[in-house]
């Protein structure tokens, strides 16, 4: 029963991923904004409830170090992970607009680090954190309106051309605007729905073969909740939107750091393993500088680059089990 749960919940996510991707990118669409601003925000916090809903229920349950591991070990499975399976499938490259979400989520992931050690993370850490996300939200907003007065009295092709949107199989400037907030709607409730099912299922099964929750935490409850960025990421670079792929890893990180620690930590104070503070956020903070070259350079995240982040990811999870 659990490995049957475990396969629907991957369903569910793989589908829900596909239609999320056509309405964020039909949104940006009529809306004369660009992909990567909607992945940012709609996408990347859809595909961050999962992170969420955990995090705040291992608080209330006790266990709030799973919260901590489920952040640390999400935000390195969404970059070598996440970005490198779909490298393997169909190259990726960083648009312009990149590089200034890419720094902050930089800073972000600097700033986490440092509160940290400053830990266990309570209520004035959230404050913090919240703040800046608050900060990340209004930019996104401020940016959102500028293109939006750019492409107003645009005809829907030249909007689309100012969103940065090419002739993509999901692009449909006629799509009704029922049909596009349906298929945000499916999304946003398929993703942590599907998640769900496969997380509990699979830490009923890691539990039954006496597996530690710090190494579930890093391991299988992180790659869990990581799949539904990995099902948007995977329909995005298949449909050869690289904005959304990245806007999406990028957002999500953020969202990670800043929103959902942010959050289970108002609920209650997450101590901080030395183990983390050792290691893991270290691998975070390298996996995230890694993207360096690609958004900064512009290089093409091609079939080799792919596995290669993929080669890392899977001796970083060889590494904690050992």
């Amino acid at each position: 029963m659990e490995f049957a749960l475990a396969g629907l919940g991957l369903v569910i996510l793989l589908l829900a991923g596909d239609v999320l991707v056509k309405g964020a990118v039909n949104l940006s669409l009529r809306l004369g904004i660009p992909a990567l601003i909607v992945s940012l925000t709609v996408v990347a916090f859809g595909t961050s409830a999962p992170e969420l809903l955990i995090s705040i229920k291992s608080v209330l349950n006790g266990v709030p170090g799973l919260a901590l591991g489920n952040v640390v070990g999400s935000n390195t499975a969404n970059i070598l992970l996440v970005l490198g399976i779909p490298a393997l499938i169909s190259g990726l490259r960083a648009g312009s607009d990149t590089q200034r979400t890419y720094m902050v989520m930089i800073v972000s992931t600097l700033i986490f680090i440092g509160l940290a050690f400053a830990g266990p993370i309570t209520w004035w850490h959230s404050i913090i954190l919240l703040g800046i996300l608050s900060l990340v939200l209004l930019d996104a907003v401020r940016s959102a309106r500028a293109h939006r007065r750019e492409a107003n009295g645009a005809s829907a092709e030249e909007a689309a051309e100012i969103a940065g949107i090419e002739e993509l199989e999901e692009a449909d400037p006629d799509m009704p605007w029922w049909q596009i907030g349906l298929y945000v709607l499916l999304g946003l409730i398929g993703l942590p729905l599907g998640a769900d099912l496969l997380v509990d299922s699979s830490i009923a099964i890691a539990s039954a073969y006496g597996v530690s929750d710090t190494v579930i935490g890093l391991t299988l409850v992180a790659v869990g909740t990581s799949l539904p960025e990995l099902a948007t990421t995977v329909m995005a670079a298949i449909r050869k939107h690289a904005d959304v792929a990245l806007g999406n890893v990028i957002g999500s990180n953020m969202f990670n750091l800043l929103a959902i620690i942010g959050v289970a930590a108002l609920v209650g104070p997450i101590p901080v393993d030395p183990e983390f503070l050792s290691f893991d956020l270290w691998v975070m903070l390298a996996a995230s500088l890694v993207l360096a070259p690609f958004v900064f350079l512009g290089l093409q995240m091609g079939r080799l680059v792919g596995l290669g982040f993929s080669a890392l990811y899977v001796t970083y999870i060889l590494v904690l089990l050992t």
